[in-house]
């Protein structure tokens, strides 16, 4: 891969796709975006809008995507239709801007010659199986539509570069947070949720006995496996997938006194502030934790941020924008 290269970013809009575009830009690297703005924002591109080479398109549309592909080196798929709640309730909303969306691009990409694609792939593929850590080579089993939709956009990406039609990577995402991850919504995640309400001084929710727990990775090490997945070399780096995550696991009663610690920092009567258990949700797993060994010895991956490093510079974040309003 040369030094520098032409980028698509999918969902570029969004709160991964907007902080990768945000790296790609200053690496020197040519962007483009498309969004259909359905879950990303405008304000997401601040500061970067005169940049970028911007199209509002749909990626179900192949011609919207043939137009996207155009002259382009290297596709980061982040797009995507997000939440497992979503799936429940939508599960054909979910095949179509998971899959059918991620076919489309995989063609067009093949069909313009673009040298490699990397797709945001889920660790929700690996379903709720109690052997920890998680590892590549594990049987997916997904519990929700949209841990199945993510998984086959993860199949398809790899099986294109498995055929010689193009190279490709997955990488899949363990719980991601950082700067411009919305806290709005029915589908919300649930760190910028919390964030929020205890700058507006609210308590916060926390669906089941609080045990629960992840491998929360603050985006700053989403983006660096992505550049890593856009440029080695090696063949045997190719054609496979990828965790992405920090390597540790926190309980979400751990998580919310971590946050509740770094908002009160800012906001001094949050210390105060409680956590209000609720029953488990369907779809949701218990436990996730991954081996992230593969992505080390392949790509180079080196997380830089921990947990704890992620939720003092989101924090900062956070506040900043409330103070904005």
């Amino acid at each position: 891969m040369t030094s520098t290269f032409s980028a698509l970013v999918t969902g570029g809009a969004g709160f991964i796709g907007c902080n990768l575009a945000r790296h790609l830009l200053s690496a020197g690297h040519r962007v483009r975006i498309i969004d259909n703005f359905s879950t990303g924002a405008r304000r997401n591109l601040a500061g970067i809008e005169g940049e970028v080479d911007l199209l509002e398109g749909d990626l179900r549309d192949p011609a919207a995507c043939a137009r996207a592909v155009a002259g382009i080196d290297v596709i980061f798929h982040v797009a995507a239709l997000p939440s497992v709640p979503r799936s429940l309730a939508d599960p054909i909303a979910c095949h179509e801007n998971n899959v059918t969306a991620t076919i489309n691009v995989l063609h067009a990409a093949h069909t313009a010659g673009v040298r490699r694609v990397v797709y945001s792939a889920s660790s929700s593929a690996y379903g709720d199986t109690p052997t920890l850590p998680k590892v590549e080579s594990m049987e997916p089993l997904p519990r929700s539509p949209y841990a199945a939709a993510k998984l086959a956009g993860e199949c398809y990406t790899l099986a294109y570069a498995r055929a010689g039609l193009l190279e490709g990577v997955a990488l899949r995402y363990f719980n991601v947070f950082g700067p411009r991850q919305d806290p709005d919504g029915p589908y919300a995640a649930v760190m910028p949720r919390w964030f929020s309400a205890l700058l507006a001084g609210r308590d916060v929710a926390i669906f089941g006995d609080g045990e629960t727990s992840r491998d929360f990775c603050y985006v700053e090490n989403v983006v660096q496996a992505n550049l890593l997945a856009a440029t080695v070399e090696r063949p045997d780096a190719l054609g496979l997938a990828y965790n992405v995550a920090c390597g540790e696991t926190t309980s979400l009663t751990r998580l919310f006194e971590l946050i509740r610690e770094q908002v009160a920092r800012f906001r001094p009567e949050a210390a105060a502030a409680r956590a209000v258990y609720r029953d488990f949700r369907g779809g949701d797993i218990r436990h996730s934790l991954a081996d992230v060994g593969r992505a080390r010895a392949l790509l180079g991956y080196a997380p830089t941020h921990t947990v704890a490093q992620g939720l003092v510079a989101a924090a900062e974040w956070y506040a900043a924008a409330a103070r904005r309003g």
